[in-house]
């Protein structure tokens, strides 16, 4: 018995949730807006949308705001409280010394990159030799590898640089009391 029963209203589930999607007329395409009245949507110049259904999920309420003019309403994002929990302190969460170290650290790594960086620019300048550099292997007979390896260098040659400058802007942001190992005192 129990399973005729939810046979049944599986069954009148189904055949009204079909009716409703047969019911469904023409629907417009206005850009990212979709319409189902045929003269508003003729009136802005909509594509009818052939085959398949559109399903549409509202994300954000419609303030309808009544005006002379037919504008379409103006769709705005809800408006939220931001509320402070008692416990919200303005002051640092982390105590200076333990932001000191973690500065030192980072002013640490970033001087070591900036130091291995600079050593690879200057193999690549020294391999690179001006524009001019030497001939290997096959090159020789082939002019087209030794063009496209002269472009190869030339790039990492200008990749290392602008690496070395984002380093250099990088520990010029880092608070400057810091003293690190790798660099001389005042």
């Amino acid at each position: 018995m129990k399973k005729v029963l939810l046979f049944t209203v599986t069954a009148v589930a189904l055949v009204t949730t079909s009716v409703a999607a047969m019911a469904q007329g023409a629907i417009y395409r206005c850009g990212n807006e979709y319409l189902i009245d045929a003269a508003l949507a003729a009136s802005r110049g909509c594509q009818a949308v052939a085959g398949g259904n559109v399903t549409v999920v509202p994300g954000t309420r419609v303030n309808h705001i009544e005006k002379e003019d037919v504008s379409p309403p103006v769709v705005s994002a809800p408006v939220r409280s931001v509320r402070r929990s008692p416990s919200f302190s303005a002051g640092p969460t982390t105590d200076a010394a333990a932001q000191r170290a973690r500065d030192s650290d980072a002013r640490s790594i970033l001087l070591a990159e900036l130091k291995t960086a600079e050593t690879r620019l200057a193999e690549h300048q020294k391999e690179y030799n001006n524009g001019e550099p030497e001939k290997v292997g096959t090159e020789a007979r082939n002019p087209q590898r030794y063009q496209e390896r002269i472009n190869e260098l030339k790039a990492a040659v200008s990749r290392f640089m602008a690496d070395i400058s984002g380093l250099k802007r990088e520990i010029a942001r880092l608070p400057t009391t810091v003293a690190s190992p790798f660099q001389s005192p005042p």
